[in-house]
Formats: structure tokens, C-alpha cells, sequence
């Protein structure tokens, strides 16, 4: 699986990315809006992560590398999970690092996968979580044409949403 955008690519994960997948999970303020919050990953952690997560599911679905094309530089990760065990209904995320923010990188991104789920894996409806006060990914998910369908609390008190686009 390979998406490429006008600045990226998105691709299957290989064992020389883990340095610097490390480094992004490493930063507190990259890190801050992830569930669990952690950034004290060791390099076995992560990759004992990526390896569980990707075994589970089939080609073209799961945790993928965002490098900026034409360099070997890793900016982050991008996912897509069949969070409701449904193929048709996926869910996408990301993670880049902080220093790659406000550049529009997120919206390639996003915009990548949900053209890869309506184009090749005919997923008939992708869906974003996140924290409400992460607004940089909620006017992210409103850029994309992503409508807000759901607004709830985790049971830390932290209020969520989840925003969708429906295949047209």
C-alpha cells in the first residue's frame, strides 16, 4: 500500500522508521492529544505496538509511515482501524510531529486516506475521534468535508467527538 500526496507519502511501516516514529512519541506536546497522553515509549514498546496493531489486519488497513516525498524523512504516522468490525466503516488517525504542524501536512494526509478508502478499499464511511480541544484536528475534519455526528466524555471527563464523511 502506498498513498502519495503533493508532499507525501504514506506507506507500509519498514524497521528503519523506528527511530524516528520513536522520537515523535517521545515529545509531550506532539503526544498531548493521543488517548492515553504517554510519551515515555522505549523503542521495544513502540515497535511491540506496531506489530500487534498491524498483525490484526488485513493488507491496506493499520498503522502506516507519513515521510515527505522525495526525502527520507519520517514526519509522523497515519492509521486506518476497523474500530466497529465493520470493513465499510473505518476509522483514520494520525500523529505527526509537532514540528510539522500548522502546515498543512495534516490535511494531505487526511485527505490521502479518505481518498484511498473510497477508491480502493469502497469503504462507505470513514470516521475521526478526537479530543474537543484539540481543535486543530476539528477544523482539520471540518476541511475535509467530515460532519460532526457525535459528541461525548471519556470516563477520565474529557470531552470527544467524532466527526464522518459518507462515500459520495
Amino acid at each position: 500500500m502506498e498513498i502519495q500526496t503533493p508532499r507525501l507519502i504514506i506507506r507500509e511501516m519498514q524497521e528503519g522508521d523506528f527511530p524516528a516514529l520513536h522520537s515523535i512519541y517521545t515529545q509531550p506536546e506532539t503526544m498531548k492529544y493521543i488517548s492515553s497522553g504517554r510519551y515515555d515509549w522505549t523503542m521495544e514498546e513502540l515497535q511491540n505496538k506496531y506489530a500487534a496493531i498491524n498483525k490484526d489486519y488485513p493488507q491496506g488497513f493499520g498503522i502506516f509511515v507519513v515521510q515527505l516525498k522525495n526525502t527520507p524523512i519520517v514526519i509522523g504516522e497515519a492509521g486506518l482501524f476497523n474500530s466497529f468490525n465493520n470493513p465499510a466503516i473505518l476509522e483514520l488517525g494520525y500523529i505527526l510531529d509537532q514540528h510539522y504542524w500548522h502546515q498543512g501536512y495534516g490535511k494531505e494526509v487526511c485527505t490521502g486516506l479518505i481518498r484511498y478508502c473510497r477508491e480502493q478499499l469502497h469503504t462507505e464511511k470513514v470516521i475521526a475521534r478526537m479530543y474537543a480541544d484539540n481543535t486543530a484536528s476539528v477544523r482539520l475534519s471540518e476541511a475535509t468535508g467530515m460532519i460532526r455526528t457525535e459528541t461525548g466524555t471519556t470516563p477520565e471527563g474529557k470531552i470527544f467527538y467524532m466527526y464522518e464523511i459518507h462515500r459520495s
